[in-house]
């Protein structure tokens, strides 16, 4: 594909660390190896040194408000920009960027595409409408198979909906970071001083109520006590500073139950492969359905077994008994099973589910197959390949 007379305007709200940011960086920079121009709408964060490294330029935009009259100036803005650096395709991340694209692209005249990086849940008929503007552009890619049929679940026979747009293009992620050969000893060293010794536990993701924290302290209180042979050690690695009451809930039950010496909350770090190669588990233990589950398949490229909760994403991408084990959300009981179970397994049983895990990955899950995918869809609508709607949403 060749987008060397084609510019690129990715919106989405900031550049902060998770999967639909650092999927905007991977897109970008496969659009410009492609030979087009890649710019970057978001109101900054701490990757935009990365995205810039890879060859997009960025521009600060509060993009991240929910406020009409910003969202409305923010159009006007996007439709001026997308004048001056003669945008060829606008694609949003999120639904109040969406909003702006969308009346930027009508005002321009050029394609539009939404991304799901979730399956968004509405009770109410106004929340609903405001999400359905993902849904009103030229081209509607949803993470995972589970996405794209809560998607459809939700607006199948609504006019502004055409299921015929929708394409799942599942998360990819960049195989070579997990690569064991592709990590030294001692950045691995550096995390299994954390652990400790014992039977290494790795719960990666943000501090929010529904990452299943609280269900694996519970886990951890139950292996204590069933099995007080085995000497396991539990991190759980991610950002703190959103909902700090619930970090502190957190500590306290680890206090309450026991697991003071065996489980700890740490900060984020930038070395994940390290992270995950210095643990023998990897725990994606969400108690709502993950759209895709990165988690699960970063841990799968490094070779380590996964336990995952038995919803959304993870069941596309986690191989139940062969390259780890799926569990029901919210069950402690089954996860501390669980933990038992890939304890028990001798240590080539353990590397061969790990094995199993990483050709996975590699056959399913790549950075390379889903820029390909997200590339050939901009190709179809930059060429005119389209159903003639381009740049007028719905």
């Amino acid at each position: 594909m060749d987008f060397s007379q084609h510019t690129l305007l990715q919106v989405i709200p900031k550049l902060e660390g998770g999967g639909a940011e650092r999927t905007t960086l991977e897109v970008g920079r496969a659009f410009v190896e492609a030979g087009g121009r890649s710019l970057v709408v978001s109101s900054g964060g701490g990757m935009v040194d990365e995205l810039e490294a890879g060859g997009s330029a960025h521009v600060e935009m509060p993009v991240e408000s929910k406020n009409p009259f910003l969202i409305a100036q923010n159009a006007r803005d996007l439709a001026a920009l997308i004048a001056k650096e003669k945008v060829s395709l606008i694609h949003a991340r999120s639904r109040a960027p969406a909003w702006s694209c969308l009346q930027a692209a009508r005002r321009t005249g050029i394609p539009f595409v939404t991304t799901y990086h979730g399956a968004y849940s509405a009770k109410s008929a106004l929340k609903k409408l405001y999400n359905s503007v993902m849904v009103r552009s030229d081209a509607i890619i949803a993470n995972s198979q589970f996405t794209a049929e809560a998607v459809a679940a939700q607006y199948e026979g609504k006019p502004y909906f055409d299921r015929a747009k929708m394409v799942t293009i599942p998360r990819g992620a960049d195989l070579s970071r997990f690569d064991p050969e592709a990590v030294s000893e001692e950045r691995i060293e550096t995390f299994k001083t954390l652990f400790g010794p014992g039977f290494r536990i790795v719960l990666p993701g943000r501090f929010t109520d529904w990452k299943g924290q609280r269900e694996v302290v519970e886990a951890a209180a139950i292996l204590k006590k069933q099995r007080p042979d085995i000497r396991a050690t539990f991190l759980m690695v991610g950002r703190m500073d959103e909902k700090p009451d619930y970090v502190e809930e957190l500590r306290e039950l680890v206090d309450q139950r026991g697991v003071t010496g065996s489980v700890q909350l740490i900060g984020p770090t930038k070395d994940v492969p390290a992270l995950l190669l210095a643990s023998d588990v990897v725990l994606s233990a969400s108690t709502r359905p993950e759209a895709f589950g990165r988690v699960a398949v970063e841990a799968q490229a490094a070779g380590r077994p996964v336990i995952a909760t038995a919803h959304g994403g993870s069941l596309e991408t986690v191989r139940d008994g062969e390259t780890g084990i799926l569990v029901p959300p919210g069950d402690s009981e089954a996860l501390a099973k669980a933990l038992i179970r890939l304890h028990d397994l001798n240590p080539e049983e353990r590397a061969e589910m790990g094995r199993r895990g990483m050709m996975h990955a590699h056959q399913n899950f790549t950075t390379e197959a889903m820029t390909a995918s997200t590339l050939s869809v901009y190709q179809k609508l930059i060429g005119g390949l389209g159903d003639g709607t381009n740049g007028k949403g719905s």
